[in-house]
């Protein structure tokens, strides 16, 4: 238990949290996701982290969005998943070997990532569509519906050559 733990009095006060976590781990990835692009080997990997840095301004965006319709701030919060989960990846980034296992290792870090942006945006759309916020609960869908093709397209990527190559090594 943390020393300075916050305080949620309502539903409204979890869900700006959540928004601001999310926001926070958008605002880290786009940092890292260039950072991956450049790592990967296969140009299908490279074009997909590309893409998905494109998406993920967007979402920072429609995450902003919300928060100005709410007459609220989106700072203030830092995603320690997030956090931990890019250092796990940086593993990938910087690790030397045969490129094909390396790509293996990328996407596995990077759909951690998507798993955990699909849970969180699941979790925040729930409490907005509780508290009758209908309009960001389908900005929410929105950005939860891209983030799970983007972890089918890197599954894709995985079965259809990567993880066969890497095999080879």
């Amino acid at each position: 238990m943390s020393l300075f733990a916050p305080t949620f009095n309502n539903l409204r006060e979890l869900y700006l949290n959540e928004l601001r976590d999310l926001y926070s781990a958008e605002t880290q990835l786009i940092e890292a996701l260039p950072l991956m692009a450049e790592a990967a080997t296969s140009p299908q990997l490279k074009q997909a982290f590309s893409s998905h840095l494109q998406e993920t301004r967007n979402h920072a965006s429609r995450l902003e969005h919300i928060f100005e319709q709410l007459g609220e701030e989106p700072g203030g919060e830092t995603c320690a998943a997030m956090k931990g989960l890019i250092k796990e990846g940086s593993e990938y980034v910087d690790a030397g070997g045969d490129d094909d296992v390396r790509d293996a290792g990328l996407i596995g870090a990077a759909q951690r990532v998507e798993h955990y942006e699909i849970a969180a945006y699941g979790t925040t759309r729930a409490l907005a569509r509780r508290l009758g916020e209908n309009a960001a609960a389908q900005i929410l869908q929105s950005t939860l519906d891209e983030e799970g093709a983007a972890d089918k397209k890197l599954t894709s990527i995985a079965e259809s050559g990567v993880n066969a190559r890497a095999t080879a090594a």
